[in-house]
């Protein structure tokens, strides 16, 4: 019976890989020319050198021309020139205080037990450079695997390395968890299978309709997890693909961030990055980036605003005839029109105040300047959606009409009003706790 392997660091899926090509390049000499089996050794001494790299424990950083100092091929795909070269320290630098994942390291046949041969019923999401499928695993574990299908071999093992590098670094509660990988074969990611799926089919294909609160639940969650992946962490990092589609739902619809394929490192002096090879979804991509290929926390406050504008009004980023949810939606943003934006099958069954905080903060997220924009963090569009007293004090900072203002001011005196009505509701026992 085969036994999938613990794997204690990250370090081990470098170990795996070059196990797995140097067996096949072993195998390739009896049946190949000598020619070929050069190719095959003179790939497996490249891995080793990485390999090299990673066993290294010493707290010494890389150098600083790192794509020198490792040799690396010319021909490796930007996601891991970008990560070698922008981060200062390796991912595995000693010096970093965060727990080490505890990956699973499977194999193609258990994959393939898991997703009845990768069959097409299985096939839950597909995207420009991969394909995920739903598993199940032999203790009875629902899967999502990630397999990764287009690009050349190299490329597709340096943004392999690339999404592995960023998850080591990521654990919240609203982030997705990557529960092993393999390497045989091809490259793989599984990942815990949340049971709702993803927002897009929820929105936009389920029968079951979102209501509200859950809604705005994943509003708050997502820009929580956001404010983490920004600030949070070790290192910030730009994920560049926030969509409907990456952002799953677990049993209790809490709302985790997946797909970390694009993302980014940004070294913490920089301002941002300039990347020259176009990726992303269009409809979520912000102007700078489409016009000048630059990449901040601003891309993903921008991407965001957009996930909150499909929540509002249950709409695709981009509609099935490529009209865009943020040209639609500018005008109605503009003049406050809310009722317009809502989405139908909600009709009034939503906060008021909630819905007046969700519009606000996509209106802002998706002004055309980035420097206009709003950081996620908590004393940001955080703290604006959460509704408190700290909401209201990010409002009348706003460059606004007192008009616009006094509308915001008079929605939070009536929930103060709705929840103090509540409290007298109460009976006196709930109010006043009984001495014995």
């Amino acid at each position: 019976m085969e036994k999938e392997k613990v794997n204690g660091s990250p370090d081990t899926v470098l170990e795996d890989f070059l196990r797995n090509a140097v067996s096949e390049s072993d195998s390739s000499k009896a049946s190949t020319s000598e020619l070929e089996a050069a190719k095959h050794q003179r790939f497996a001494s490249k891995w080793a050198g990485f390999l090299e790299l990673f066993r290294t424990k010493s707290r010494r950083y890389i150098a600083k021309d790192p794509l020198s100092s490792l040799k690396l091929s010319k021909r490796f795909s930007s996601s891991m020139r970008d990560l070698v070269g922008v981060v200062k320290n390796p991912i595995v630098d000693a010096d970093l205080n965060y727990s080490k994942p505890q990956w699973r390291s499977f194999t193609l046949s258990q994959l393939q037990a898991a997703t009845n041969n990768f069959h097409q019923g299985n096939l839950i999401g597909k995207g420009g450079y991969a394909e995920v499928y739903k598993g199940c695993l032999k203790s009875g574990q629902f899967v999502a695997i990630k397999r990764l299908t287009k690009g050349k071999q190299d490329e597709r093992t340096g943004d392999f390395l690339s999404e592995l590098g960023i998850m080591a670094h990521v654990n919240h509660p609203n982030t997705a968890k990557l529960i092993g990988y393999a390497v045989e074969g091809g490259f793989y990611l599984v990942l815990e299978l949340s049971p709702n799926g993803s927002l897009a089919n929820m929105l936009q294909v389920s029968k079951q309709k979102l209501d509200w609160k859950i809604r705005y639940k994943v509003a708050v969650g997502v820009a929580e997890g956001l404010r983490y992946l920004h600030e949070g962490g070790q290192r910030r990092i730009i994920h560049r693909d926030i969509k409907a589609a990456n952002i799953l739902l677990t049993k209790d619809f809490e709302p985790q961030i997946c797909d970390f394929g694009l993302a980014k490192w940004l070294p913490e002096r920089w301002t941002h990055l300039t990347i020259s090879k176009f990726e992303g979804t269009f409809g979520y991509l912000a102007p700078e980036f489409l016009m000048h290929g630059i990449v901040d926390e601003k891309t993903d406050v921008f991407a965001f605003g957009v996930l909150i504008l499909e929540l509002i009004t249950g709409r695709r980023a981009l509609d099935y005839t490529q009209q865009s949810l943020v040209i639609w939606a500018k005008p109605l943003l503009k003049k406050n029109r809310i009722r317009e934006l809502v989405d139908p099958s909600l009709a009034d069954d939503y906060n008021l105040l909630q819905m007046n905080l969700m519009v606000l903060a996509a209106s802002l997220c998706i002004q055309q300047s980035s420097i206009k924009r709003p950081r996620i963090s908590q004393a940001m569009v955080l703290q604006l959606l959460k509704g408190n007293r700290g909401s209201l004090d990010i409002i009348r900072r706003c460059r606004k009409s007192s008009d616009w203002k006094r509308h915001y001011e008079e929605l939070f005196s009536a929930e103060e009003c709705k929840m103090i009505r509540g409290l007298s509701g109460l009976s006196m026992q709930e109010q006043i706790p009984i001495e014995v």
